[in-house]
């Protein structure tokens, strides 16, 4: 802990940006998280906070109203904070979001048992191209498209079952299991009443009803989520690899996109280094974006990447990339979270082993300080001394240290 501590503030003073994680502590339970964790550790990619996030339950709730619509929430609704909120972001939720994607469960359930009305749920959730998981006479397990859907599909339910007498309670969960155990607590907190529990950046929150549902919007709020993608330095790239090379790489990671990702390609040509895609859902433009760094960066290429609500803001970040280095550009792909913008960055393999060496050899780096240490304090000490027609200026034997260090370093 207190070593990860030391290397993300000595790389947040070289990137002059707070390093919010490097690599994950992300637990993998299958072979796709597996691989995205592998590759995030063995690259050490670096979490950044450019513009930090203001993580308040009011804020939250804003998002939430934003995000789902606020035709989509009624007025006589009343938002409850269970858990609140980390005053961060958090790593492992975002790469949990990038890996499993936008698509969330609806765990639904009414205290009385009414088939009809469960009937009418099914279709109601079918017709909002949920997927029902299961049900009984008093319960649905069922899986929307995104926590927004399921948020906004859960107000419906709730305006029905009240119009007929019936509370109903939904949470939303990356699981069913999740989706239930939420339930269980909600319940805890507020009763028979209904409701929909929920979380959102780490805090656990819920959305109560106590009276009649006027008429909703009932429509999905649809953002664009656009990614903006630039070969840095491509010139560069040509003169040692070849144009042929560069159309290769950037073909692979417009078909990754199209078949992986189901993005929509804007503005590419044929032989160009840079692309606009217009993806589903922003997990989707995230994981798009990270997996074409990584691949372009195993072949050689560097790119700069952005994302946003439309091309222009996609763009504005894949720029704010070129501000974001130690020495030359690293690959970095800029994005927004909350209400901040933060930042993926993939370092060189120099500073890659460094931080490999950093954090793996502790022990040798405190041995190699202390040993250069001493040399130069002894240095000093006999600065002026005439060794045999010598003149010792006091730097010598730290230089001797340094190059003694070096050595070792290279040879262990």
């Amino acid at each position: 802990m207190v070593k990860d501590r030391i290397l993300r503030s000595i790389f947040s003073f070289l990137l002059r940006r707070r390093v919010v994680s490097i690599g994950t502590k992300y637990y993998p339970t299958n072979d796709r998280e597996r691989e995205y964790v592998e590759m995030i550790n063995y690259t050490h990619t670096m979490l950044l906070e450019i513009e930090k996030a203001h993580i308040t339950t009011q804020n939250i709730f804003q998002t939430v109203l934003k995000e789902v619509g606020r035709g989509n929430i009624p007025e006589n609704r009343r938002f409850l904070e269970l858990k609140p909120a980390e005053n961060d972001v958090n790593e492992y939720a975002l790469l949990s979001n990038i890996i499993m994607g936008s698509d969330r469960y609806l765990y639904l359930e009414i205290f009385q048992r009414n088939r009809q009305i469960i009937e009418e749920f099914v279709e109601l959730i079918k017709d909002n191209n949920g997927q029902i998981i299961e049900k009984s006479d008093s319960e649905i397990v069922s899986r929307l498209l995104s926590k927004n859907d399921a948020i906004r599909v859960s107000v419906e339910l709730i305006k029905l079952g009240i119009e007929k007498g019936i509370d109903v309670r939904a949470a939303v969960g990356m699981t069913g299991a999740a989706a239930i155990e939420r339930s269980i607590n909600l319940n805890r907190e507020i009763g028979e009443t209904s409701g929909i529990g929920f979380t959102k950046l780490g805090g656990e929150f819920a959305i109560t009803f106590s009276s009649q549902i006027g008429e909703l919007e009932g429509e999905p709020v649809v953002y664009d989520n656009y990614l903006f993608l630039d070969a840095i330095d491509s010139t560069g790239f040509i003169e040692e690899q070849g144009r042929d090379r560069l159309v290769e790489i950037m073909n692979e990671i417009k078909n990754f996109i199209q078949a992986d990702c189901k993005g929509k390609i804007e503005g590419y040509r044929v032989g160009g280094d840079d692309l606009v895609a217009n993806l589903p859902t922003k997990d989707a433009a995230l994981r798009a974006g990270i997996d074409s760094a990584w691949h372009a960066l195993n072949n050689g290429a560097r790119l700069r990447i952005g994302v946003g609500k439309s091309r222009r803001e996609a763009g504005e970040r894949a720029q704010m990339a070129d501000n974001i280095k130690i020495w030359n550009n690293s690959p970095v792909m800029v994005f927004d979270l909350a209400d901040g913008i933060y930042a993926y960055y993939i370092p060189s393999e120099f500073t890659r082993t460094v931080v490999g060496f950093l954090s793996e050899k502790t022990g040798h780096v405190i041995f190699i300080f202390i040993f250069v240490f001493l040399l130069t304090l002894i240095g000093w000490n006999l600065m002026g001394r005439d060794l045999g027609g010598y003149v010792l200026g006091g730097w010598e034997l730290g230089v001797f240290g340094v190059i003694l260090a070096l050595l070792y370093a290279a040879t262990r």
